[in-house]
């Protein structure tokens, strides 16, 4: 069975973290100076690629997303630990901007955490799958038919008037394929470090 950690003794300080970043940087209305501008990322203002994430347009935006990230937390806890997660969540955040960047120069500005979401979302289920969980292969195919829908369809009219701003439904994609882009790299990184480990052990 499955040994599931106790979400206080593991990640807990760097979701609060992130919980509180989040909250005081839509009170503090610095987004000119953070928010995800593909104009002036060009100029050289690359931590935009990460702070970006961190903000949003208004209160229910940013309750969304701040519930969203500890509902997920509390969903797959047992697949993280703090120094892992955090290094998690900062590559998600570069990756997603810089997917963005690169692959959708229509989209000249973004704020919000909803594409990290998925791709947290996407890893976890993955997760989920690896460990012989078979809930795991319905949340993948969820997230893959909704971020589907949305490139097909578009995003809820709903969501749209609840945040004042279009859904960047471009970030939902760039962030879950990121997850499943990660997944596979930490999987062939920890296959590289045993054969380097089993090598080692072999020339003693």
């Amino acid at each position: 069975m499955l040994k599931t950690p106790p979400l206080w003794g593991s990640t807990l300080p760097i979701i609060l973290l992130i919980s509180l970043s989040s909250i005081i940087l839509f009170y503090v209305s610095i987004d000119d100076l953070l928010a995800y501008e593909r104009n002036e990322i060009a100029l050289g203002e690359y931590w935009r690629l990460f702070t970006g994430n961190l903000l949003h347009t208004n209160i229910w935006h940013l309750v969304m997303n701040v519930a969203g990230l500890w509902v997920i937390i509390l969903l797959h806890q047992q697949h993280y630990h703090l120094t892992g997660f955090t290094l998690f969540f900062i590559t998600l955040c570069l990756l997603q901007g810089t997917g963005l960047y690169l692959f959708y120069p229509n989209v000249l500005g973004y704020i919000g955490l909803s594409g990290v979401l998925h791709g947290i979302f996407t890893y976890g289920a993955i997760k989920d799958i690896q460990v012989g969980m078979r809930s795991g292969y319905l949340l993948l195919i969820g997230v893959i038919i909704k971020v589907g829908h949305e490139q097909w369809f578009g995003a809820s009219k709903q969501v749209t008037e609840m945040i004042g701003t279009r859904v960047a439904i471009e970030a939902h994609l760039v962030g879950t394929i990121t997850g499943i882009i990660l997944f596979f790299a930490m999987v062939f990184f920890k296959l590289i470090l045993q054969r380097k480990i089993i090598k080692a052990s072999c020339d003693q």
